[in-house]
This record gives C-alpha cells, structure tokens and sequence, in this order.
C-alpha cells in the first residue's frame, strides 16, 4: 500500500501498490499502482513480470504471496497455471511467511516514499517508477554481496550474503 497526501488538499489518499519480485536477485520485476485492491492492478503487475520470461525457455518457477484476494482469485491463479508456474500462499497471514515481499515493501514505502506529495495516481505512479528505478539499479544489497538487484539478475548459482542465514543453512544440510 502506498499513501499520499494530495498536494493541493493535504487529503489523505490510498493507492494500492503490487509488487512481483524475483527472489533470487530481490529485483522488483512487475509493478503496478492501483486505486483498489481489484485483481486487475496484480494481473498488471504479473504479466509485467511475464513479459521477462522468454518463452522458449523451460523454467521452474513458484509464485509466493500471502492471501490476499487478489492472488487469489481465479483471473489471477489462473495467469499463474496458464504460465506453468507453481502456486505458494502463506499458510495464516504471519509476514514472517512472506519475508522477502515485506522487506521490499518496506523499502519500497518508508525509505524511497515515505513523505511524498503527489496530484493524482498519475503523479504517485512516476514516483514508484522512480524509487523502483533507483531500488533496482542504485541500491546495493547486503544479502546480495553488495550487488545491486540488477545486477544479481546478471548472476547464476549461489550468491553470497554478508550475513549467516541458519535457516538455509538448516535447509541446505538437511536435503543433503
């Protein structure tokens, strides 16, 4: 969720923000800003996304989200199977679940938007273009070795972080 002051009321007003984003380099890949919480502001987001993805390629891709109505819907979901890409949904609604989106969306909200005035949906959707230029190809990643998100995206195999995560690690030594 995005909010704005309308610059010439000081009202407050909502604009819904729908973020798809790659996990392995964090880069917000589809975006779109909405009036509503309408699944056609997310199916925008989404087939952004899609057009990245070359068709010619096989690919084994999953779809994280919480519950929202939204992600699930049936428009949404079945953009998703159409597009051969796996469904995951958070299991109670704990943000814990859906980590990597709350992050971005902080970033995204307190860092690069937070006090903005804008004249309309217009005006607030060049701001997010802006802040997900600069999040994308200017701000560097600690769990990404300092790399931007974009280029991560350059990237294959295993990134290094410069933290521990024990939960992957848990997860690495127990598969293998």
């Amino acid at each position: 969720m995005v909010i704005y002051a309308d610059a010439d009321t000081d009202e407050y007003k909502f604009y819904y923000l729908s973020l798809v984003t790659d996990y392995y380099t964090k880069e917000i890949v589809g975006w779109c800003v909405g009036e509503t919480l309408e699944a056609k502001f997310t199916i925008e987001a989404l087939k952004m996304a899609l057009k990245r993805i070359d068709p010619n390629k096989q690919y084994d891709l999953i779809h994280h989200s919480d519950r929202g109505v939204q992600y699930a819907s049936f428009a949404y979901t079945d953009i998703l199977k159409a597009n051969g890409i796996k469904i995951s949904m958070t299991e109670c609604g704990d943000p814990k679940d859906n980590a990597v989106a709350e992050r971005v969306n902080g970033i995204i909200k307190n860092e690069l938007l937070m006090g903005m005035k804008s004249r309309g949906i217009e005006e607030a959707r060049a701001a997010v273009a802006s802040a997900i230029d600069f999040y994308n190809n200017e701000r560097p990643h600690m769990s990404l070795d300092w790399m931007t998100p974009a280029e991560a995206a350059l990237c294959s195999g295993e990134l290094k972080k410069k933290w521990v995560s024990y939960r992957e690690n848990h997860i690495k030594n127990d598969v293998a």
